[in-house]
């Protein structure tokens, strides 16, 4: 798998970084893992091949991590002049996530016939689900006391194993996402300081021996934890950054 860090900051733009999105080429297979509302200027900057892309995988829908759709939706159609087919699969209740945020970004476009196939998958947590050449296991994570849900995600294609915690604060389901994965990257929005339906790193810390995850990789820090990256063990996300697993 070859992985580019398109967006790793948080919502608030932490460090000048772009809202969440990973791009996964693997063999047979290219995803991407969120789609912050500033996705599509970090693909510009990164030269992806947009109409490559056959999945888009949603951990939730906060704008930070889905509202790059309507503009991957009208770049696909009026751009790029996508024909292959698309799928975009998240959480229970993707259908009406997705109606809502093209009729909020652009009146209409949800009604608006594409030149290519759209499949809307509403995914279901602890079910492996295949999506074309991967395989999908979503586990529920907590990002806020009643909306949601909220995912994180184990992948396995080409043999490797990929894992995201999503924003979440600790939960449990965590441990088995990334047990062992090759490659875990987790959210790691504060250092030291606990902030609701976040991850901190000295939580993360004392869990990663559980986890034993190959590689770790963090991701949409705030300003606090930037600061410190230094004093961190785990490799840390940086807009553009590639790597292979």
């Amino acid at each position: 798998m070859h992985i580019t860090f398109v967006g790793c900051g948080d919502a608030f733009g932490s460090g000048g970084r772009l809202n969440t999105c990973f791009h996964v080429r693997a063999a047979r297979s290219t995803f991407l893992i969120d789609c912050g509302a500033s996705s599509l200027i970090g693909m510009n900057r990164c030269g992806i091949d947009r109409n490559a892309i056959d999945t888009i995988l949603v951990t939730h829908f906060h704008a930070d991590h889905f509202g790059g759709i309507p503009f991957f939706m009208l770049d696909a159609q009026f751009n790029t002049k996508r024909m292959r087919p698309l799928t975009i699969a998240g959480p229970p209740g993707l259908r009406d996530w997705y109606a809502r945020v093209m009729e909020t970004s652009f009146a209409g476009s949800s009604k608006t016939q594409t030149k290519f196939e759209l499949n809307l998958v509403e995914l279901e947590s602890a079910q492996r689900r295949s999506l074309g050449d991967i395989t999908v296991r979503p586990a529920r994570v907590r990002h806020a006391p009643s909306e949601g849900p909220f995912f994180a995600y184990r992948i396995e294609v080409d043999g490797r194993t990929l894992a995201f915690s999503g924003d979440t604060e600790w939960v449990e389901n965590l441990v088995e996402i990334g047990r062992e994965a090759d490659l875990l990257i987790s959210e790691c929005y504060s250092f030291g300081k606990k902030v609701p339906f976040h991850l901190d790193y000295a939580t993360l810390q004392a869990n990663l021996p559980r986890i034993k995850a190959k590689r770790v990789i963090l991701t949409h820090l705030n300003t606090e934890a930037l600061a410190q990256i230094d004093a961190t063990a785990c490799e840390v996300a940086q807009d553009g950054m590639t790597v292979e697993v």
